[in-house]
């Protein structure tokens, strides 16, 4: 996937990044490292890519395939009032699993992932009243 302005990359295992920012994780020694990650567009989009990133690993230890490395590219647009217009992702994954277990293991993660889930059942963003400093 070509990455627009607003697109992003979370990486881990064999297949992290050199540049970006270096998150802790769960699952690696190493960390997940993320980019870019200079606005907000890019945060949202993150935010998709490392629940992915997270519950491929996660997923897979559960169902016993062995992966040594994962990327996940998340990218989207947003109409002229800035609501979002969508976000698409892709998984890459470093692994001698099967084409049938790797195509289980994506649809487990795209059913169980979190943040994507909450994103596609829609929520409501209120601003909250700074509290008072005395």
């Amino acid at each position: 996937m070509d990455l627009s302005p607003l697109g992003t990359r979370a990486t881990a295992g064999s297949l992290r990044g050199t540049d970006g920012v270096v998150l802790d994780h769960a699952w690696t020694d190493a960390g997940v490292v993320a980019a870019p990650v200079t606005n907000g567009a890019q945060v949202l989009h993150l935010s998709v890519a490392l629940c992915v990133l997270n519950d491929t690993y996660r997923e897979a230890h559960r169902l016993g395939i062995e992966i040594r490395g994962v990327a996940v590219e998340a990218d989207g647009g947003f109409d002229d009032e800035w609501r979002s217009t969508g976000i698409e992702y892709s998984v890459a994954v470093d692994t001698e699993a099967t084409a049938e277990d790797l195509a289980r293991l994506n649809a487990v993660v795209d059913e169980a992932a979190e943040v994507p889930k909450a994103i596609r059942a829609g929520t409501t963003v209120a601003r909250r009243p700074w509290p008072v400093v005395e």
